[in-house]
């Protein structure tokens, strides 16, 4: 059906096949080349507007002197704005200046680490020391970025006296209110209490 539509006439069946769609790699290839900034001797231009190593502006160059203020220097002639006319180039440390791209990458994708959600159990009696270890470990993943999931659990006769573990979540969200924000409230499921603190975002 499909090579009756594209070829009326009565072709051997194997032609139309000859003459495959020629594969796209090779533009997007030579695109993702093209985005690279030219430097040096790939500068194809007359003149340029030139940016010395100090970042002041040093005006309207021919190509031949801002290259040879380059190299007085011993640095490289960076094009950072092909659009502009004339060009705008720079004179930087090329090798430098990818480096410090590369490091600012990679403290961008640190930053934007995944938020986890780490849990701490406590009981309607636990004692004081205890709690305020527990404590501490709450504030740090708090401070650190992620949410914490508090559990208390009751065990045999504890059920009777849900209020008792109400008070000591109520207390938990008092003490860390200063570095998280209640985002769910303290609420039964089967036979323990779950309330769920986001940290607080930064100003």
């Amino acid at each position: 059906m499909e090579i009756k539509t594209i070829n009326t006439r009565t072709t051997p069946l194997s032609k139309p096949a000859a003459a495959p769609t020629p594969p796209k790699s090779a533009p997007e290839a030579s695109d993702k080349k093209s985005k690279k900034a030219a430097i040096n001797d790939q500068i194809d231009a007359k003149e340029v507007r030139l940016i010395n190593e100090n970042g002041d502006q040093v005006g309207i160059v021919s190509l031949t002197q801002a290259l040879e203020m380059a190299r007085a220097v011993s640095l490289d002639l960076v094009a950072i704005a092909t659009e502009a006319k004339p060009i705008v180039c720079k004179i930087m440390d090329y090798g430098k200046h990818l480096f410090e791209l590369k490091k600012q990458k990679a403290a961008a994708k640190k930053k934007q680490r995944q938020q986890q959600i780490k849990e701490m159990k406590f009981r309607p009696g636990t004692e004081d020391g205890d709690y305020q270890v527990k404590l501490r470990a709450l504030v740090r993943f708090l401070e650190h970025g992620d949410k914490a999931k508090v559990t208390l659990r009751y065990r045999g006769r504890e059920l009777a006296h849900q209020e008792l573990g109400m008070e000591m979540m109520l207390r938990i969200a008092k003490d860390l209110e200063t570095v998280g924000t209640v985002e769910q409230q303290a609420k039964m499921e089967g036979r323990q209490l779950t309330m769920v603190i986001a940290p607080k975002k930064k100003k």
